[in-house]
């Protein structure tokens, strides 16, 4: 829903800021404190941002990181599904989450890009085109966050991120190494985590057919159908038609449901239910936008989850617009974003590599969206010096305390970057795998 551009907010709502405790949610939660606020990044767009001060037993919160979460879709809301669904200190029935990353490292959340969640724009023409555009506006709010927050500017600042967050992340991340050193904006940045990331959409894309087949959810003639497809997909990204190969993308998606009875995209395990598949299986005159917003970014706006932003949360935050609705542009974010949508971004990372960054890559055994064989390819394609003693490297298992004896995650590393494997979890690691996506929060951080 776009609201008449020519509509102009209070000025009240541009960068309003509240700190309390949690505001008398439901359930006995944490003593902790919270900010919350929007930064008006241009004229017509504004964005919000939701703070959570790290509580931990031990710990102050000036002793523990600082981690910005980045949902994926695009148009997917970290302050919703991050927050509530993986890693927040309260899930979707505002109960204490067990393995919060609160206990570890204050977070937050941003609605980005513009139009994704509680943010918004009063202009249709004002949604992000492209990644420089989704870069851009988020220098703007960090500047700002840090200014309005200077208690964070000397606390290391990760940036974590999941499926189309990452490829955001990796823009943003090499971005703010420019704005650091040029004195623009004043933070510690100390890394970047790239969670079943959109690194390289050809690479993932290829690498589905081989993945099904391998675990008995393609036969050989589904298997030849669904690389038929992908190479469709290469085909137009190696001509320059991005917008065509995100079609083709969708076109390859639908094949695999109708060959795999509808395997769940997100955890290859489960499926999609029956009703979901032959909506998504008849695509409207061979234009697969609909159902691809459908499928990666209308299901992580569950109904309880719309019902919780829209409701009880919005009433809390008392700051959101009344033309505004958690989730209400998340359409548009998504088909604005169609020809960058199937762009690489591992030019980026190399060159965050060459910069020093720590860089660190995590995937879900279980994902197929983003499947673990599709990073592995591009990672291999990096032109980073290391990559010969990495990919040579023996990987080491890890374990949680709850399970001693069965690795919940294998991990490698090589100077500035490493590679988390984790084991029994689909494309959102949190949610599958609390307890291993905390301890490796703390490893990437630097906490153990």
């Amino acid at each position: 829903t776009i609201h008449d551009p020519g509509y102009n907010p209070d000025p009240h709502w541009n960068v309003p800021m509240r700190i309390n405790l949690y505001c008398g949610a439901p359930a006995d939660t944490q003593n902790g404190q919270e900010a919350w606020g929007y930064v008006a990044v241009r004229n017509d767009a504004s964005m919000f941002w939701w703070l959570y001060y790290a509580n931990s037993p031990t710990h102050s919160y000036s002793e523990l990181p600082l981690v910005m979460w980045l949902q994926g879709g695009p148009g997917a809301s970290g302050t919703g599904y991050g927050n509530f669904e993986e890693i927040g200190p309260l899930d979707k029935n505002l109960n204490r989450r067990k393995y919060s990353w609160v206990e570890a490292a204050s977070l937050l959340f941003v609605d980005n890009p513009v139009g994704t969640g509680y943010s918004y724009t009063t202009n249709a023409n004002a949604f992000a085109k492209d990644l420089n555009m989704v870069v851009s506006d988020m220098m703007i709010l960090l500047k700002e966050f840090f200014l309005k927050k200077p208690e964070f500017q000397n606390i290391p600042f990760y940036i974590f991120s999941e499926s189309y967050g990452g490829k955001m992340a990796a823009g943003i991340a090499l971005a703010l190494v420019q704005a650091v050193q040029r004195n623009e904006i004043h933070c510690r940045f100390a890394g970047v985590s790239l969670g079943d990331s959109w690194i390289s959409p050809l690479d993932s894309v290829l690498s589905w057919g081989p993945y099904l087949y391998s675990m008995s959810l393609l036969d050989d003639r589904g298997l030849e159908e669904v690389n038929s497809y992908a190479d469709q997909v290469q085909k137009a990204i190696e001509a320059g038609n991005y917008k065509q190969a995100t079609d083709l993308w969708g076109a390859t998606e639908f094949a695999i449901l109708r060959n795999t009875d509808g395997v769940n995209f997100y955890n290859i395990m489960t499926k999609e239910p029956a009703d979901a598949v032959v909506e998504m299986a008849v695509p409207m005159k061979n234009h697969y936008l609909v159902n691809l917003y459908s499928n990666h970014v209308r299901r992580l706006q569950k109904t309880s989850l719309d019902v919780l932003m829209n409701g009880p949360i919005r009433d809390k935050l008392k700051i959101i617009p009344s033309f505004v609705r958690w989730g209400g542009q998340s359409n548009a974010v998504f088909n604005n974003m169609e020809e960058d949508f199937m762009k690489p971004v591992i030019d980026i990372v190399d060159k965050l590599l060459a910069a020093n960054v720590n860089v660190s890559v995590f995937n879900g055994q279980l994902d197929l969206i983003v499947d673990t064989v599709g990073q592995e390819a591009w990672v291999k394609k990096l032109k980073w010096p290391g990559l010969s003693s990495f990919l040579s490297g023996h990987w080491k298992p890890l374990y949680i305390p709850s399970k001693p004896d069965e690795a919940a995650a294998f991990f490698k590393q090589q100077n500035n970057f490493s590679f988390y494997w984790v084991i029994k979890a689909g494309h959102m690691v949190p949610s599958d795998q609390g307890e291993m996506a905390l301890k490796m929060l703390r490893m990437i951080t630097r906490q153990e």
